[in-house]
């Protein structure tokens, strides 16, 4: 342990302990810009610099250990002024557009702004007079609000193994860029991981707000929602809510009020996916042959990224559509013939926790399969937030109502789906029963429950083993993969007969589109809120929810017939790849 004083006050803490860690531990924040919890410290910004006692020395707090003895000061007249110059030189580079940023009123360097009293320009301002926007319909990249601080191309090149973005030239001519090459024409996988983590308005989601209210007040058009379940437990920080907070109820009475025609669960989605999917592995691991492992395919990121750079492993993915998609279809198929709607005139809004599945709904023609685009728009969780306020709702007195149930009905294993390890529990709850012939109690799987990068276990069902894994954030899934291609090449046992793999840390709880100012901490928080609906609900087994029931018998027929092939499956195609 180390001891030391910050601002006179004594404190103990692990060796290695950074000043700053230090000083949050005894509830001292020093103003940091380019760090991020979840990142490693760079000392990119200088806004975090501290004085040593004793010495004429100023210190990046971000990067510095505390050692023994060391007395920190971490706020005086010197220091704040320091501070404020590092904010001033970064605004002389900035564009003075606030007022119509996509991070007006939830910028970090704003808030540096109001904390230091920076009214004016100290510094004669050269940001270019040329708007500067690139953008692949999921993200927008402002290079002109860029400040450089690096967090963007951390998360991208470390967290994410994409690398679609990168620093090129030196010193004060130093940008980040998107691999040299347009959004749309980088390595960019959408996941929106780099939106999340900047600090300013550099990198936003692509803004569809206004074509959604085009189409809920088109009289002439029936327009549905769907909310996925990572963004029931994560909305209410845009109203004050605690991170993890359920408010199912609220947002279907908010969406209700805004004016859409029918108010859908992608919870119900997320069963419909788990009949398909449990049903399809049953197959393949009864016949244990060379179509294991099943690797789950429900994160569009997630299939972007293996089919640029693992389309080795296309053979093993699970042909299944994500939830909201097979959502999407059921409205212009199912809900149309039991409403007697035209589905020329059906619109479909998914409200997701993710900037990638704005690619996804127009990522194949399997996304069509009703004969129209089986979803029309998706909005991110932000987005939403933002058009309840526009709405004028005041959402924390918003009373609780219900969905529409013809789809909106659903079980335990469907609200999880939003935590990684959540399919794969979901899954094995459907799949036990399916490959014992028994109704088993077992319905929580915990071994797979956590933030660990990649979690493995070996579990007993029909008195067979099976090995599973769970991977979350696109760089820990490499080592997975490669622990099957070795297998495989060697002619050997695969060594997991299931993965999944979701692209954001966290899984969607962390998703690209969630509210601003991630960390572990709020991970945990919001998917401790999807497992503690579950263990309340009746139904905790996609194959019990009576609705999902009705559809097979009155629709589907049975999972994996033709009809859910046509409409609730897709295929993959091996696409360009790049250096990284």
């Amino acid at each position: 342990m180390i001891h030391a004083k910050i601002n006179g006050i004594p404190c103990e803490v692990k060796e290695g302990t950074t000043i700053l860690e230090a000083a949050r531990q005894i509830y001292i924040e020093i103003p940091v810009l380019c760090k991020h919890p979840d990142l490693a410290p760079t000392a990119a910004c200088g806004i975090c610099i501290v004085k040593a006692k004793g010495t004429n020395k100023m210190l990046r707090a971000c990067c510095t250990p505390i050692d023994e003895g060391m007395e920190i000061i971490t706020h005086d007249p010197e220091i704040i002024e320091v501070r404020r110059s590092v904010v001033e030189l970064i605004m002389s580079n900035h564009p003075n557009e606030c007022l119509t940023c996509g991070r007006n009123q939830h910028c970090e360097l704003q808030d540096l702004c109001g904390n230091f009293g920076i009214r004016d320009n100290a510094f004669e301002n050269t940001v270019s007079k040329e708007v500067i926007l690139d953008t692949n319909r999921a993200l927008v990249f402002d290079p002109r609000k860029c400040i450089t601080c690096g967090r963007c191309v951390q998360v991208c090149q470390e967290m994410q193994n994409v690398h679609a973005l990168c620093f090129i030239e030196r010193g004060y001519k130093t940008v980040i860029t998107s691999a040299g090459v347009s959004l749309s024409e980088s390595p960019c996988v959408k996941c929106g991981q780099c939106s999340a983590h900047c600090p300013t308005g550099a990198i936003v989601e692509y803004d569809e707000t206004g074509k959604v209210w085009d189409l809920v007040k088109a009289e002439d058009l029936h327009t549905c929602v769907q909310i996925a379940p990572a963004v029931r437990v994560a909305i209410g920080e845009a109203f004050g809510y605690e991170p993890g907070a359920n408010l199912t109820g609220k947002l279907y009475a908010a969406l209700r009020r805004m004016g859409f025609d029918a108010i859908f669960d992608t919870n119900f989605g997320a069963d419909v996916t788990i009949m398909e999917e449990a049903s399809e592995f049953v197959s393949r691991f009864r016949d244990g042959g060379d179509e294991l492992p099943l690797i789950s395919s429900c994160c569009p990121a997630w299939v972007d990224f293996m089919e640029r750079y693992h389309n080795d492993m296309i053979e093993y993915f699970s042909t299944c559509k994500s939830p909201h998609e097979m959502l999407g279809v059921l409205a212009k198929t199912y809900y149309a013939k039991q409403q007697g709607l035209d589905p020329m005139k059906i619109r479909m809004i998914s409200v997701m926790p993710c900037t990638a599945k704005k690619w996804e709904i127009r990522r194949s023609v399997e996304m069509s399969a009703s004969g129209y685009q089986d979803v029309d728009v998706s909005i991110t969780t932000r987005e939403l937030a933002r058009m309840i306020k526009q709405a004028g709702i005041d959402f924390k007195h918003l009373p609780d109502e219900e969905c529409d149930q013809l789809l909106g009905g659903y079980s335990g294993a469907g609200t999880i789906f939003g935590a990684t390890g959540g399919v794969m529990e979901a899954a094995l709850r459907t799949a036990q029963d399916l490959l014992t012939g028994e109704e088993l109690q077992t319905v929580e799987f915990k071994q797979i429950r956590g933030l660990a990068g990649v979690r493995e276990a070996e579990l007993e069902i029909a008195g067979k083993p099976l090995r599973i894994a769970v991977a979350h954030g696109l760089a820990n899934v490499e080592s997975v993969l490669d622990k099957v291609r070795t297998a495989k090449e060697a002619g050997e046992a695969t060594p997991y007969h299931f993965i999944e793999v979701m692209a954001c840390p966290g899984g969607c709880v962390g998703g690209g589109g969630q509210p601003y100012g991630i960390t572990d901490e709020q991970r945990k928080k919001r998917a401790a809120g999807l497992y503690s609906e579950d263990e309340k609900l009746k139904h905790r087994k996609s194959k019990d929810n009576p609705h999902v029931k009705k559809l097979y018998d009155d629709f589907l027929g049975e999972p994996l017939s033709e009809k859910s092939h046509r409409l609730l499956h897709t295929n993959y195609q091996p696409r360009a790849t790049y250096a990284r």
